[in-house]
């Protein structure tokens, strides 16, 4: 919550308080947000704001937020950097995007058989994440784990004994997921498996990987690219569908994949400063639910849409016409988020005034007098 304590910055600084307190001492984020301040009376750094883990390091296993503490010491200034990592508690349950599953395996398909199974999604870390899958309801089926490349692990539902159509047309299971917590968290989908007649080809992708390469203003509604799958079965059999496999739900708002096309389009604006490439998972299902799985890669190039900005993070507010050439009066801070030759900024100072700019550490600049001062 806000106003929770993070660290001493006055032990650890060696300052005492008084010290510290005359010394302008100021917290600058170089976020959008500004999450921590210090207090005045105690020297102690202390959350400004409620922080939310799963909000804000999204798509990062270890969570590290970076601010600067600005000290001013005998008209010189000094500029610590603080990180602070934050860490995971269990508040979040596994769930699935969609409660009510489907499958259909026709009943030609021999015990062994593996389909994957929609996964659950937790945004807790470490322990507190997704840890293990249970099945349960029906002797035909049972569970396996399928191991990932980065080590994570897909739920597949393994045929486990033969079906029989005219026996039982449809078969009701429960796929619950659970997280490492104590106690631990569960989230739960149904899934009904309606049994059908043969089907003996599956859809086949004409490339395993699909890469494209786009502007990050490209408008939306653009088509990105196709993806095209062929199924040498007729009739429901041969007619292949397409569907994201495996997306994140922040994900399936920025793109939209026609089941009928294979065409992948643009629903929302893409900022290179933020993500620089997606990887999605597409499918092709027949009418009979056998599938191919293809990756598709889609990687911005960057733009120069925006503008460099520039803060006045400490100034004195007086300056005595007696002070010597090369006071510091500001410490100024210029940043482009744009990358390479767009992001890199270039700062002067328009002539005709008695100060000058001189680069100090990183991004930062100091606004110094060029010469004595004549009130």
């Amino acid at each position: 919550p806000k106003g929770s304590f993070v660290g001493d910055v006055a032990k650890d600084l060696g300052l005492q308080l008084p010290a510290l307190q005359d010394r302008g001492v100021r917290i600058i984020d170089r976020g959008r947000t500004q999450y921590f301040a210090l207090h005045g009376k105690t020297g102690h750094l202390v959350t400004a704001e409620r922080i939310d883990r799963e909000q804000l390091c999204r798509l990062v296993e270890k969570c590290v937020l970076r601010c600067e503490l600005i000290l001013i010491v005998e008209g010189e200034m000094k500029v610590y950097e603080i990180e602070v990592e934050i860490t995971d508690i269990n508040d979040n349950a596994p769930s699935f995007k969609e409660i009510e599953l489907e499958e259909r395996i026709s009943e030609m398909t021999d015990p062994g058989a593996h389909f994957p199974l929609a996964e659950a999604h937790d945004p807790d870390s470490g322990h507190n994440s997704l840890q293990s899958y249970e099945l349960s309801g029906d002797e035909h089926f049972s569970l396996a784990m399928k191991m990932g490349p980065g080590g994570d692990q897909h739920p597949e539902l393994v045929l486990a004994k033969a079906l029989d159509r005219e026996e039982t047309a449809f078969h009701e299971l429960v796929l619950v997921a659970s997280d490492g917590g104590d106690p631990a968290r569960t989230g739960t989908a149904r899934i009904r498996v309606t049994v059908l007649d043969a089907n003996d080809n599956a859809p086949v992708f004409s490339q395993a990987e699909y890469t494209v390469h786009v502007p990050e203003d490209v408008p939306v509604g653009s088509v990105l690219i196709r993806v095209t799958a062929t199924d040498a079965d007729e009739g429901q059999y041969g007619h292949v569908k397409y569907n994201f496999h495996k997306i994140s739900e922040g994900v399936s708002e920025l793109f939209y994949l026609d089941s009928e096309t294979g065409e992948i389009t643009l629903k929302g604006d893409m900022d290179f400063e933020e993500i620089s490439s997606y990887e999605l998972k597409v499918q092709a299902r027949d009418g009979g639910q056998l599938f191919d799985t293809a990756k598709v890669a889609i990687t911005l190039t960057d733009v120069n849409d925006n503008v460099p900005e520039l803060t006045v993070t400490s100034q004195l507010n007086a300056i005595s016409e007696d002070a010597p050439s090369g006071t510091v009066v500001a410490l100024l801070h210029v940043q482009d988020s744009d990358s390479g030759a767009n992001g890199e900024v270039h700062c002067t100072l328009d002539g005709g005034v008695p100060f000058q700019l001189q680069s100090s550490q990183g991004s930062y600049y100091r606004v110094v007098t060029a010469r004595e001062l004549d009130r």
